[in-house]
């Protein structure tokens, strides 16, 4: 009866509905509607967005976090800069429509918070927690201290703004003393990891520091904001006990309950189910709202459910790849954006103000410094990496603005003193990365690391000992100490190689030698020249050590498991799968290995890093079979065609030739599935319907791969082409060593009309092959015809049997031979890469359709007494193969 005559009132009013054709009647979208807010809210986080994006391109060039972006986003678009324009702030940031824009800010606040506290693994601080203590506990103490003093000036200059609370002073000392102390842990860790210091003592101290830093600060933030929002001093108290008394619950009734159901849905293992993300959630919202109804921020609550979220399995780094995009994409910027737009700089318009804004940033900068430099100094670093750990610590960063904005809301901060401080945290956290780029280069952490080991004096002049281990090492150039880069797409062709090692003569491991995977000293009283000629001399363990590289990406999760590279390395499948096929496969070996989160243009050079770390004398690299970094192949890729042809991986590979260049051998790997011609025929691939006689179980799946035996693939030829460079004699080596396998036999092709030089060092290495192999060693001579090249003579003389073979060519050759492989082929893309004739032989197996031909392309390592002998011949070669290529 109601809604009858509600209706009927209604049309005799005249009354209408409101109008639902939107800009086809005549609507502004800019306007304000209470009741559908979100036309405005969507134009006004485009807007925010868009632009930060557009900052952010040059900044993220020069390693500057985020967070800069978008506190200058909020800066161009408040009244500083866009706010003059007429009619901008009223349309697209009017009063009435910000309170949509407010909450949803402050929702990405809480949850950005609660990724902030699952970023903290408490575990990590108490493994080193003698030194956190003693660095955090300067760095925070002198800030601080400097901060109150500061405030006094502050307090009685700015105390009269008409936005301020009626406050004491040592509450409002109490806030700039944790505002000028606080580190910004979050950005701390990301520029760790893309400055690759995550794993040095800079950034284990940084990090525990850090940790101690931020838990302590805001403690003492929640304290500040009790203090304000308490009227009577008891009142304050009892908000402390039941702040503290709430944090006992979450961490021993509710947690447990948390695993428990974590436990029964196994959400630890294989990661949060929906369920699991939806209660986490609600857990977020609950804390933030109980820590907010009893005096303190709602994003203590969110802060404090992340801290109780387990880090066992990875559970914490599952749990933000499920959430983080949205929050950092959509939430976090207009937070970040809405403090640049309470920042107003025309309020800085006198000189006593812009004295403060020098006095607070040379004061935060300064004292953290200080504060740093010293803790570490007291813990034993140098000077330089103290200096360092100083600086990173000054970083304010994304926290300092959750703080400012915290103390603005409480109206502790009035515009004019929440502005100074914007400024201040702006200047420092754009100022932390060049800093740290110019104290601790790479090249100052090699000379450090080289000085500790005892291999050079401070002046970087190499001590007496040295130059004996470069000259054995220009003898020795077999492969004890094997760096493998794991990939994905790439285990099977290791494996396969890997069990070339085998060794024939037994290994042992002597007192003199120390597993060179922790580190060791040299072998003290071992001749590393006779390792092939003496046959009854013990030789070392083989040592494999896999290095897995995992792209670092801007996420939340990419950086959690560089901080939880432990534990995470210890449950990553391909580790597991090589660690257990390798043992198996290889006997008397050492097999080890661990990952790397390191962005992908550094993939070289942390795989030369490794190795000089390790001391490894050979880097084997499989190629691609995607063709790209990536290891995981796309079936919806558009270009699925010869993984050799991809340019992405060859640029990848022809980096590592060049970073490892001084450092150790290395040896690309190409399976015989890559030069297999049949793979990317299309044809095969089509459906077909056959008659057979056999029986249905015996007719196998069309779609399935058939593998040989291991029976009829146990006997490998192993083919080396000798021109006389560094990197022949490295293949006709490593040749020798494979030739221990019973299973292996090896042919070295050696060119007609050479050299007297070369043929005597020839000569010298075939005298010292060793009798248990020297049945299984052949020579010969490639024949190659007038206006034949020499991969089509490799391909023409190769045996008939069944075996298969693998290639092991020197990337680069002789003048002679580059000359004649250029005129024969003309233009070959990989020539850069691979060389002349391994990118030549590679064409003329796929031309041919030789099958079961896998290839190994060798760099020797470039000591300084090779180099020099070589030099003329590499250079020659080199200008060969980029004439071959650019033609």
């Amino acid at each position: 009866m109601s809604t009858t005559t509600t209706a009927v009132a209604a049309t005799a009013t005249g009354a209408r509905a409101p109008k639902q054709g939107g800009i086809f009647e005549g609507m502004n979208p800019t306007v304000f509607n209470p009741a559908d807010p979100i036309t405005l809210f969507i134009i006004q986080a485009t807007i925010v967005i868009a632009l930060t994006r557009l900052l952010y391109w040059p900044l993220g060039k020069i390693h500057e976090p985020r967070v800069i972006a978008e506190v200058i986003t909020g800066i161009l678009l408040g009244p500083s800069v866009c706010g003059r324009i007429p009619g901008f702030t009223d349309a697209i940031f009017p009063k009435e429509g910000m309170a949509p824009f407010r909450l949803a800010a402050n929702i990405g606040l809480i949850l950005y918070l609660f990724l902030v506290g699952m970023e903290i693994n408490l575990m990590y601080l108490l493994r080193n927690w003698r030194t956190a203590i003693g660095v955090a506990t300067l760095d925070m103490a002198i800030p601080f201290g400097c901060g109150v003093a500061l405030a006094y000036g502050l307090y009685h200059q700015f105390g009269d703004d008409p936005e301020l609370a009626p406050i004491t002073f040592p509450v409002f000392a109490l806030f700039i003393g944790v505002a000028i102390a606080i580190t910004a842990f979050p950005v701390l860790c990301r520029i760790l990891t893309a400055l690759k210091l995550l794993n040095t003592n800079v950034g284990v101290i940084v990090l525990t520091s850090g940790i101690i830093n931020d838990v302590v600060g805001w403690i003492l933030l929640a304290l500040c904001v009790t203090l304000v929002n308490s009227g009577a001093g008891v009142t304050s108290v009892y908000i402390l006990l039941v702040a503290v008394g709430y944090s006992l619950v979450l961490a021993y009734a509710v947690r447990p309950c948390f695993m428990w159901v974590l436990r029964k849905t196994h959400s630890l293992e294989n990661g949060p189910t929906e369920a699991v993300v939806a209660l986490t959630i609600l857990m977020v919202f609950a804390s933030a709202f109980f820590t907010s109804i009893i005096g303190v921020h709602s994003i203590f609550g969110a802060f404090m459910v992340g801290l109780m979220c387990p880090h066992e399995c990875g559970f914490a780094i599952k749990l933000t790849e499920k959430i983080e995009d949205l929050i950092s994409t959509l939430f976090v910027p207009l937070f970040f954006a809405l403090s640049g737009i309470n920042t107003n700089l025309g309020l800085l318009d006198s000189g006593i103000t812009w004295g403060y804004v020098i006095a607070v940033t040379i004061t935060a900068f300064t004292t953290k410094l200080f504060g740093g430099t010293m803790g570490a100094k007291l813990n034993g670093l140098v000077w330089r990496e103290s200096v360092t750990i100083g600086t990173l610590m000054s970083c304010k960063g994304l926290v300092e603005l959750i703080v400012l904005n915290i103390g603005l809301q409480a109206k502790i901060l009035s515009t004019r003193t929440f502005t100074i401080f914007v400024v201040m945290a702006l200047l420092t956290t754009f100022a932390t990365t060049p800093l740290v780029m110019w104290l601790y280069p790479p090249s100052y952490q090699r000379k450090l690391e080289l000085w500790r080991q005892g291999k050079i004096d401070w002046d970087g002049i190499l001590l007496g000992s040295q130059g004996g281990e470069a000259r054995e090492q220009e003898d020795k150039d077999v492969a004890n100490r094997v760096l493998v880069y794991l990939r994905t797409d790439g285990l099977s062709s290791l494996l396969s190689t890997v069990s070339l090692f085998t060794a024939g003569h037994k290994r042992q491991n002597t007192e003199e030698t120390t597993i060179h995977l922790e580190g060791e000293k040299s072998t003290a009283g071992e001749s590393l020249v006779n390792t092939i000629t003496d046959t009854d001399a013990p030789k070392p363990l083989l040592r494999i050590h896999g290095c897995r590289l995992v792209g670092l990406t801007e996420r939340n999760s990419s950086v959690m498991k560089v901080s939880e590279i432990e534990e995470f390395a210890g449950h990553d499948p391909i580790i597991k799968a090589f660690g257990t096929s390798a043992s198996n496969t290889t006997r008397d070996v050492v097999v080890s290995g661990h990952i790397s989160v390191v962005p992908e243009a550094s993939f070289a050079d942390t795989l030369a890093g490794e190795a000089t770390k390790l001391k490894s004398d050979f880097i084997l690299v499989p190629w691609s079979e995607t063709g790209t970094i990536s290891e995981l192949p796309s079936f919806y890729s558009a270009s699925r065609g010869d993984p050799l042809a991809n340019g992405d991986f060859a640029h990848l590979m022809t980096n590592i030739f060049d970073h490892a260049r001084q450092t150790a051998a290395v040896g690309l790997f190409i399976d015989s599935t890559l030069l297999d011609p049949t793979d990317n025929d299309k044809s095969n691939r089509m459906l077909s319907r056959r008659v057979s006689g056999l029986s249905g179980s015996e007719i196998q799946e069309p779609t399935a791969i058939r593998f040989h035996s291991a029976e009829s693939r146990r006997k490998k030829c192993i083919r080396v082409l000798y021109t006389g460079t560094d990197d022949d004699v490295y293949a006709f080596r490593l040749a020798l060593q494979f030739a221990q396998n019973e299973n292996i036999d090896v042919e070295i092709i050696s060119l007609p009309d050479k050299d007297a030089s070369e043929d005597l060092h020839f000569s010298h290495i075939k005298a010292a092959i060793p009798d248990s192999i020297i049945d299984r060693v052949a020579f010969s001579e490639l024949s190659s015809e007038e206006n034949t090249s020499v991969a089509s003579s490799l391909i023409q003389s190769q045996p008939t049997d069944k075996h298969s073979t693998i290639f092991i060519l020197g990337r680069s050759v002789s003048t002679l031979v580059a000359e004649s492989s250029s005129s024969a082929s003309g233009s070959i893309s990989l020539s850069g890469t691979l060389g002349s004739v391994p990118a030549n032989l590679v064409k003329e197996i796929k031309r041919t359709g030789t099958l079961d031909v896998s290839l190994l392309i060798v760099q020797a390592r470039y000591s300084a007494g090779l180099e020099g002998a070589d030099l003329g011949k590499r250079q020659s070669v080199a200008s060969h193969a980029n004439v071959a290529t650019s033609t």
